[in-house]
């Protein structure tokens, strides 16, 4: 079973030590969940980043993260995937979880008439060189927890004040200037139910 749970704006510490908590006392029974939900400003650094990478933040925080990948930005106006999942029951390695991520806004955003793409390079997913969606991951007892972020409607302008994933001069763009839909929960459903078919089927295969 795949549980899918919407959150709203919350803030990102918080939220964070919720998904660790659920990860640590999660049993081999316990239903996977995504969450979505959107972040206040904020500057997330994953455990490899490196700090040099924060060129000018401001008084938006920076929080040091367990996730792999480098710093990036999150706030509102972007739709924040948290996927919940037992790797092991669902049969996936973390690549498979990457690309099923990516894959579901890809899918996605070609229902909107965009077309997107991801990289073997540079996880993610691009609408021509721009970034729209951002993936970091961490696994812990063989579940994942972290996930996708995915540009919707949002000021994009705090991306300047970092080199995002670690790239310098990284465009990033948002479905608002591509003509998708500014709507997140609309977003959130047509994700959702890519997610649903692509995770919720490989964990029911399983777990029978």
């Amino acid at each position: 079973m795949l549980r899918i749970r919407k959150l709203g704006l919350v803030d990102y510490e918080a939220t964070l030590s919720s998904m660790t908590e659920f990860t640590d006392r999660r049993s081999p029974d316990t239903p996977d969940e995504l969450w979505f939900l959107e972040h206040p400003p904020v500057f997330t650094l994953g455990l490899a980043a490196d700090r040099s990478h924060v060129l000018a933040p401001g008084k938006i925080p920076v929080v040091q993260v367990d996730r792999g990948g480098q710093v990036t930005y999150h706030g509102p106006g972007q739709l924040i995937v948290y996927a919940l999942i037992d790797l092991k029951r669902a049969g996936l390695s973390i690549r498979d979880l990457v690309s099923i991520l990516e894959n579901a806004v890809i899918n996605s955003t070609a229902a909107y008439g965009i077309d997107t793409h991801g990289r073997r390079d540079a996880p993610g997913v691009y609408a021509g060189e721009a970034k729209l969606a951002s993936i970091g991951l961490r696994i812990r007892r063989g579940c994942s927890y972290h996930g996708l972020a995915l540009n919707i409607d949002m000021d994009l302008s705090p991306f300047t004040k970092i080199n995002p994933c670690g790239f310098e001069d990284l465009q990033m763009t948002h479905l608002a200037s591509l003509g998708g839909p500014r709507d997140l929960d609309r977003v959130a459903d047509d994700l959702g139910g890519q997610l649903r078919q692509m995770v919720g089927g490989r964990s029911g295969e399983r777990s029978r």
